[in-house]
């Protein structure tokens, strides 16, 4: 008897906007990542996207975006009637993933995903790649490059399978270099930010601010930017360096 494989399923949604109930899915694309016989994860399956009928208008400035329009989307099925066969297939899942799963995860409810866990990939790279220029989907790609990106098929940007191929891509390299365990305990916490994103110290290593700098940054409203003060913070009482490292340092 054949081992039920495990599988991470990749969502990305399309939507008429960012504030559910208010807001409604246009398109859902999904993507499989599966660990393979020798260990290794890899895409599994040709994935897809399905229409989905908002049930309300369109605004402009979001076909601006992903390019769906009200035909498009007129004779589509409605959200409830597509979300769970895609978000709680057979076999379950051992998570799903997005790139920002926070934002998925407004509208695919516990109830549609039958409770499942999510790998925010976002919170993910902040932890793996924190030397990208940026964290966008889009930036790692063209950054990292991941090995078998299929150009065309991750095209066009913002629509809902190109975008979800493109994750799984970096889902996969995360979990070649870290355990599901882990992915999922940095996806439940905020955000690690590895540079300063503004103000005068914009661009810096946290560990080069001064301890006056650093706390004021304990009580901003973004939580990635108060969790973040707060980790440098417990890493400076363990006795960790404060400053930027010489180049010395950098050489061991």
């Amino acid at each position: 008897m054949r081992p039920t494989p495990q599988i991470i399923r990749v969502i990305d949604l399309e939507t008429t906007g960012s504030a559910p109930p208010a807001h409604g899915v246009c398109e859902i694309g999904w993507q499989d990542v599966a660990l393979q016989p020798g260990g290794r994860w890899e895409l599994e399956g040709e994935g897809g996207a399905i229409l989905v009928n908002p049930g309300r208008a369109i605004p402009p400035i979001t076909q601006a975006i992903h390019h769906i329009l009200d035909e498009d989307v007129a004779d589509a099925p409605w959200w409830h009637d597509v979300a769970r066969r895609v978000l709680d297939p057979y076999p379950r899942r051992l998570a799903l993933a997005a790139h920002r799963a926070d934002f998925e995860q407004q509208f695919c409810t516990p109830n549609l995903t039958h409770g499942q866990d999510w790998i925010c990939t976002w919170k993910c790279a902040l932890r793996l790649w924190p030397d990208s220029p940026s964290f966008s989907n889009q930036v790692l790609r063209y950054w990292r490059r991941p090995a078998g990106l299929d150009q065309s098929r991750g095209l066009p940007v913002h629509r809902a399978f190109p975008d979800a191929y493109v994750t799984a891509h970096h889902l996969r390299d995360q979990l070649n270099e870290a355990s599901v365990a882990q992915l999922l305990e940095w996806s439940r916490d905020p955000g690690l930010i590895p540079r300063v994103r503004y103000g005068p110290h914009r661009g810096k290593a946290w560990s080069e601010l001064d301890h006056e700098s650093l706390m004021a940054f304990l009580t901003d409203r973004d939580p990635d930017i108060r969790f973040t003060a707060n980790a440098e913070m417990d890493r400076r009482s363990g006795g960790g360096a404060v400053g930027k490292p010489s180049a010395q340092d950098l050489l061991l």
